[in-house]
């Protein structure tokens, strides 16, 4: 369980500052509704209907990146989300942004300027260097508490999260409580029955670092993506390796195949391999191969087959928890949703413990006429979500930790 504070504990009447990761794919210059605007709308609107002042920050892209911008547009698809105004100031700790703050009444909400927009915000560096930052030391004294709902972020040493706990009573809103107990809960719960955890996605570095790291937790592992097929390498297939103008496998192979060898060697009898795999056929349709079929890879392979998904649903199905890290598919592609969503529909059918993220994969739910409900846990986060299963600290709840011990 937490050792930090939540806002259970925040006492009435308070101006609070409060983070949050509104962070947001842009199309046309506009910030795109997502799951994060209706998770942290929660906590806004647990706070402004308790009658707090509350001033939210918030991040949007980096500088130099087409995603950088402002959050003026965020601040309308919010309040929406809320059910109240959510005023807007395009400063984050000048003078406008000082009396916006000071003007506020109870239950009012107020979004401040991109924090990445100021130079304190972004160099990482430990709490106490940027608790003496000009944007905490100038913020702070006009608050009485702090809230931290960035979970997907809490894995940054950036001012807005690591510093301002170290200035004010610090507290964890809700999206930062529940991601915090179900992304954990791989390594402090204890389930009686068969643990499996299903990784794939793009990034090899995370999964085998993931299943390094939960060597002795997890029982199974049901592979797919671009990780499932440098393990079929390893396994002696002639897959795993870039074709034409494709830049994802070889370099990952030569970064991780003394690895990826020692894991399969050493666990390989709780890892479960594809045994067919999904392509672009000349029709344009989706065409199967059977692993033990393919002589040579001619063509990318884009998701497992549907043996693959056949093979995984009875290892899903008799588990008492499932974890899932990655996507096994192209599944924003129709074609080639059939492993990811496949695999997804077996966990939403199983009475067990579920935990859904990594990345964008959590989106296929929603794509695919799934119900979150039918998961304990859907989680809107990606750093972190890794952090939390390979037991890395995660800055930002270390720092509300140290919080509750002082508060």
């Amino acid at each position: 369980m937490p050792t930090f504070d939540t806002i259970d504990d925040l006492p009435a009447d308070k101006r609070v500052l409060v983070r949050l990761d509104l962070n947001s794919p842009i199309e046309d210059g506009e910030p795109q509704d997502n799951r994060r605007f209706e998770r942290h709308a929660e906590t806004v609107r647990e706070l402004a209907d308790a009658g707090h002042r509350v001033v939210l920050m918030a991040h949007q892209g980096r500088p130099g990146r087409d995603d950088f911008t402002s959050l003026a547009g965020h601040a309308e698809i919010l309040a929406d989300h809320v059910g109240r105004d959510v005023g807007f100031v395009a400063d984050t700790y000048g003078d406008e942004a000082l009396a916006a703050i000071d003007a506020l009444e109870a239950g009012e909400i107020l979004l401040l300027e991109n924090t990445r927009m100021c130079e304190d915000e972004l160099p990482e560096a430990s709490p106490e260097e940027k608790a003496e930052t000009a944007f905490v030391e100038t913020l702070a004294p006009h608050f009485d508490a702090y809230v931290n709902d960035a979970y997907s972020a809490a894995h940054r040493k950036h001012a807005s999260l690591v510093g301002f706990p170290l200035a004010l009573p610090a507290y964890a809103g809700r999206v930062m409580e529940t991601e915090y107990e179900a992304n954990t809960a791989i390594a402090t719960r204890e389930f009686d029955g068969p643990v499996t955890m299903v990784v794939g996605g793009t990034k090899a570095t995370d999964v085998i670092g993931v299943m390094d790291a939960l060597d002795e937790t997890v029982d199974r592992f049901l592979l797919g993506g671009v990780a499932g097929e440098l393990f079929l390498r390893a396994a002696g297939h002639p897959v795993g390796h870039d074709v034409g103008e494709m830049d994802l496998f070889d370099e990952q192979w030569k970064k991780n195949q003394e690895l990826i060898e020692s894991v399969l060697d050493e666990r390989g009898d709780a890892i479960r391999l594809a045994s067919d795999l999904a392509y672009e056929g000349d029709d344009g349709e989706r065409a199967e191969v059977a692993v033990g079929d393919i002589d040579e890879k001619a063509t990318g392979y884009l998701d497992v087959g549907a043996a693959t998904v056949a093979d995984y649903e009875p290892a899903i199905r008799e588990s008492d928890a499932v974890f899932v890290k990655g996507a096994l598919g192209v599944f924003e592609d129709e074609r080639f949703a059939d492993g990811t969503v496949g695999v997804l529909e077996a966990i939403a059918e199983t009475d067990c413990f579920s935990v859904v993220g990594g990345g964008d994969t959590s989106r296929a739910i929603e794509m695919y006429g799934l119900s979150e409900e039918d998961f304990s846990h859907v989680s809107i986060a990606g750093g972190a979500y890794i952090r939390a299963l390979t037991g890395e600290p995660l800055p930002a709840v270390e720092v509300l930790e140290a919080a509750a011990k002082r508060q």
